[in-house]
């Protein structure tokens, strides 16, 4: 299976997938706001700019890589899809 494939099957684009982790990142930030020195700390080692760097293009490289490695089944891989479709509709009513 190919997952750039199988995003083109759902109607996803790679900014499709860059919100879906973006929402993620959000609430993983959200969730650090009780723990603001380790947010800042996330900020100024560089880490937060380290995974926001290519994430789409990493994320589906990675998904690939799993799939082709029989790490990770496509069912799996297509209740991934199935939330970023979600996180795109939602993004599409609030525009």
């Amino acid at each position: 299976m190919n997952l750039k494939e199988l995003l083109i099957e759902y109607g996803l684009e790679i900014d499709d997938v860059r919100w879906y982790l973006s929402a993620d990142m959000t609430a993983r930030l959200i969730a650090m706001k009780d723990e603001p020195e380790e947010m800042t700390r996330f900020i100024w080692s560089g880490r937060l700019e380290g995974e926001l760097y290519g994430m789409a293009e990493r994320f589906i490289d990675e998904l690939q890589d799993r799939l082709d490695r029989n790490l990770t089944d496509e069912g799996l891989i297509r209740t991934m899809i199935s939330e970023i479709v979600a996180k795109k509709r939602e993004r599409n009513r609030r525009r």
